[in-house]
C-alpha cells in the first residue's frame, strides 16, 4: 500500500469515528418507554473497530513519514512541519493584508486618521511569495506520498 493510499484511508477512519461519535451520542439517553433509532451498543462496537483499525494504521504512517524524503533531501516529516508553519505564516500575512487595506471612513477632516503601518501591498507581496512555496512544497510531498510503500 501506498502512503497517499493510507492517507485516504486515514482521512476516512477519522470521519467515519467521528459520524460515530455523533450518532452514538445522539442515541445514548430516550425517553421512558421509547427505543432509540439506533442501538448504541452496535455503534460503540463499530466505533471502537474503528479506532482500533486507527490504531494499527497511524503507526505506519508516522513511520513512512519518517523514512520518506523529498528530492532536496528534506525528510517527509520536516517537510510537512515546513507546511504546516507555511500555513500559519500565509494565514496571518493574508489577515494583516486585510487589515492594512482596510478604509476608514471619515466624516470630516477633524477626525483622528488611520494609516497602515506596513502596506498592504508589501504584505500580499510576501503572502503570495510565501504561497508559491508552499505549492510548490505540497506538490513534492504528494509526489512523494505516491511513491513510498507502507511499512
Amino acid at each position: 500500500m501506498k502512503l497517499a493510499e493510507a492517507l485516504i484511508d486515514r482521512a476516512d477512519l477519522q470521519k467515519r469515528a467521528a459520524q460515530l461519535e455523533e450518532r452514538l451520542m445522539r442515541n445514548l439517553q430516550v425517553q421512558e418507554g421509547e427505543d432509540p433509532s439506533e442501538d448504541p451498543r452496535a455503534l460503540l462496537q463499530e466505533f471502537l473497530e474503528v479506532t482500533t483499525a486507527l490504531e494499527a494504521l497511524l503507526p505506519r504512517i508516522h513511520r513512512a513519514n519518517l523514512s520518506a524524503t523529498l528530492p532536496s533531501g528534506l525528510s517527509l516529516t520536516d517537510a510537512l512541519t515546513r507546511r504546516d508553519l507555511l500555513d500559519l505564516r500565509l494565514k496571518v500575512l493574508r489577515h494583516a493584508a486585510t487589515t492594512a487595506s482596510e478604509r476608514q471612513t471619515r466624516y470630516s477632516n477633524s477626525e483622528v486618521r488611520i494609516v497602515p503601518v506596513i502596506p498592504a501591498r508589501d504584505l500580499q507581496k510576501l503572502a503570495d511569495s510565501l504561497a508559491k512555496e508552499r505549492r510548490e512544497l505540497e506538490t513534492q510531498i504528494q509526489q512523494v506520498n505516491w511513491l513510498t510503500e507502507l511499512p
